[in-house]
């Protein structure tokens, strides 16, 4: 049984920092897959935020939150962080991790249940 546990999220000022975290059981971070951060609002369509490849550890990132958010992954604790500096208002929004096969779509991955955010 694969899950996803996203944790970490909560209330914040503008200009303070969080660090998310994803833990997976049954779904192991290998070469295989990608793994990614997403986030939405209410209304509007999900947002990829930041991704990274274990095998490779090639990461990328939204022109929105470059610069100010960091990905990395704990492959002994089977975790993926999302750090996030310099919050902004517009960086409130529900927060999901993603562990997909290299080569399928983020929608044919396993998701986690998503962990708010919000920056006042």
């Amino acid at each position: 049984h694969v899950q996803l546990v996203e944790s970490g999220g909560g209330s914040v000022q503008a200009g303070g920092s969080l660090r998310l975290s994803c833990a997976g059981t049954g779904i192991h971070l290998s070469s295989a897959f990608c793994v990614g951060w997403f986030r939405q609002v209410p209304g509007k369509e999900r947002e990829g935020v930041a991704s990274i490849r274990p095998g490779a550890t090639t990461t990328a990132y939204a022109s929105s939150v470059r610069g100010r958010f960091s990905i990395s992954l704990d492959t002994a604790k089977n975790t993926v962080f999302l750090q996030m500096n310099s919050l902004k208002p517009e960086d409130t929004a529900v927060y999901y991790c993603v562990r997909v096969l290299i080569g399928i779509s983020w929608s044919g991955g396993y998701w986690g249940q998503g962990t708010q955010v919000t920056v006042s």
